[in-house]
């Protein structure tokens, strides 16, 4: 009798894992419907203490989004029409209304962008770079959200043991400069903007109409 209570509740237990497994399909029809062929990237809203990671994470967006299939609006004289408009951060920026930015740009969409972390920083016996942002695809003429998405990449640089525990905590301090110094949180921000806009798989934005597999999305395959 014990073994048979046993037996049921590890199938129970299976079952359960499975159902939480299973991922609920990413309702997708209001990027299908609005199918924008054109994006504004914009400055993101930055909640890091690094001054210069909305600039950073910009510079490292427009890649990914490119050979997506999209068409993504030159940033530089996106920002510096902002700039000159005395609009100068990515708060300003998503403030405005859509339709105005449809009006400016002429653009399907923008893409808003916020920034959490970025940086390098010390723990104990090693030092960690993150940089984690969202990211949200909004209609520039009905002002719906087609899109929205996040992504966090942390990278730790190992340390080696041989020279004992002071040994690793000088060497964590010592990366945690080098990182600092070096910026090694744009190339982290390359990583995590790579895997904020990645594509075939659930959740992940579509393929734009240039790319080859516009419209036959993996995930839009499943059934």
């Amino acid at each position: 009798m014990k073994k048979r209570y046993l037996l049921l509740a590890s199938l129970s237990a299976a079952l359960l894992s499975g159902c939480a497994n299973q991922s609920t399909p990413y309702d997708y029809s209001a990027l299908q419907s609005s199918n924008p062929k054109s994006i504004l990237l914009v400055l993101p809203q930055n909640n890091s203490p690094e001054v210069k990671a909305d600039v950073a994470v910009l510079a490292q967006a427009t890649m990914p989004l490119a050979e997506n299939g999209y068409y993504v609006f030159p940033v530089t004289l996106v920002n510096e029409l902002f700039k000159e408009n005395g609009v100068t951060n990515g708060n300003d920026i998503q403030s405005i209304n859509t339709k105005k930015l449809h009006q400016i740009f002429g653009a399907d969409a923008v893409m808003y962008m916020t920034v959490d972390e970025y940086g390098s920083s010390y723990r104990v016996l090693d030092s960690v770079t993150t940089v984690s942002a969202t990211a949200k695809l909004v209609d520039l003429k009905s002002g719906q959200t087609l899109w929205s998405g996040s992504a966090r990449i942390a990278t730790r640089d190992n340390q080696n043991q041989n020279g004992g525990v002071l040994g690793s905590l000088l060497a964590a301090v010592v990366n945690q400069i080098i990182n600092t110094v070096t910026d090694k949180g744009y190339k982290v921000a390359g990583q995590t903007t790579a895997q904020l806009f990645n594509t075939g798989h659930n959740g992940n934005i579509l393929y734009g109409p240039k790319h080859p597999l516009y419209k036959k999305d993996p995930q839009l395959q499943t059934k």
